[in-house]
C-alpha cells in the first residue's frame, strides 16, 4: 500500500520572516497527523529556519533543485551534499519551469537525480507535456521521452527511492487542472512504463504525484484515482490552512 504524499513547493516565494508564521502554522495544523506523507520545499534562503521549525514534527523537509556537481566553480548553484548536510529528505527535479525557463534538458535532469541518490536525497521527478503536445496526440510520446532519460541511470535497487510527479505544463498555474480521468490516464501510462523497465514490484513501490492546480476542490477526486499516489502543490501550499485541507482530503470531517 502506497502512503498519500503531498508536497508544497513555494517556488520563489516566501521571504525569511515570511516563512515563519506559515511553517508555525502548518506545525499546528497538521499536528500528528500520520496518515499522509507531508513535505514542504521552501526557496534556499528558508531552508535552514525550515527545518528548526519542522524539527520532532511529522512535516519532511525538501529542496526545488540541485546541481549536478558535489562542489566548484558553479556560482549560484547548490550542491546534494548541501542540501543533505541542511536535513533535507526530498528534491523537485525536472520541473517545467526549469525546462522552459533555464533550458534544462532531461540529461542535465538525468545527471541531478543521479546525484541526489547519491546523498540519500528522494528525487521528486516531473515530466509532463505543453497543451500543443497534448493537442497533437503525442503527450504519451513527450512523458516517455522524458522519463527514458531518467531510466537510463535510475538502477533497480534506486528506482523505488524515486518519487514521479506527473505535471502537464499546460495545468501548471493556470486554475486548469486535468481532468482527474485524464491524470489517471497519464499516470497509469506512467506506472507501465515503469513495470516494463524494473518489474511489477518496483512500479507498485512508486509514488507518482500529480501536480497542476490542484487545490481542496478537486484533490478529493484525484486522489481516489487508483494510480494518483497524492500531488505536488504549488499555489495553494502558500497558505497553511489551504495545504492542510489537501493533506487532510480524506479526512471525514474534511479539515482543519
Amino acid at each position: 500500500m502506497r502512503k498519500p504524499l503531498m508536497v508544497g513547493n513555494w517556488k520563489m516565494n516566501k521571504t525569511i520572516t515570511e516563512s515563519i508564521p506559515l511553517i508555525t502554522d502548518l506545525t499546528e495544523f497538521l499536528k500528528d497527523y500520520r496518515k499522509t506523507e507531508i513535505v514542504i520545499c521552501p526557496p534556499y534562503t528558508s531552508l535552514w529556519v525550515a527545518r528548526e521549525l519542522i524539527q520532532d514534527s511529522n512535516i519532511l523537509l525538501g529542496a526545488q533543485n540541485l546541481y549536478f556537481q558535489n562542489d566548484g566553480a558553479y556560482t549560484g548553484e547548490i550542491s546534494a551534499r548541501m542540501l543533505q548536510n541542511i536535513g533535507c529528505s526530498y528534491v523537485i527535479l525536472g520541473h517545467s519551469e526549469r525546462r522552459e525557463y533555464f533550458q534544462e534538458n532531461s540529461k542535465d535532469i538525468a545527471r541531478k537525480v543521479q546525484q541526489a541518490l547519491d546523498f540519500g536525497l528522494k528525487p521528486i521527478i516531473c515530466v509532463g507535456e505543453k497543451l500543443k503536445e497534448r493537442n497533437e496526440g503525442i503527450a504519451q510520446k513527450v512523458v516517455k521521452e522524458e522519463v527514458e532519460a531518467i531510466f537510463s541511470i535510475l538502477k533497480p535497487l534506486d528506482a523505488g527511492r524515486a518519487v514521479f510527479a506527473y505535471e502537464p505544463i499546460w495545468a501548471i498555474g493556470t486554475g486548469k487542472a486535468a481532468t482527474p480521468r485524464d491524470a489517471q490516464d497519464m499516470i497509469k501510462y506512467l506506472r507501465k512504463l515503469l513495470k516494463d523497465k524494473y518489474g511489477k514490484k518496483t512500479a507498485e513501490q512508486v509514488r507518482i504525484l500529480y501536480g497542476g492546480s490542484v487545490n481542496p476542490d478537486n484533490i478529493k477526486a484525484l486522489m481516489a484515482e487508483p494510480d494518483i499516489d497524492g500531488a505536488l502543490v504549488g499555489g495553494a501550499s502558500l497558505q497553511a490552512d489551504t495545504f492542510a485541507r489537501l493533506v487532510k482530503y480524506n479526512d471525514s470531517n474534511g479539515l482543519i
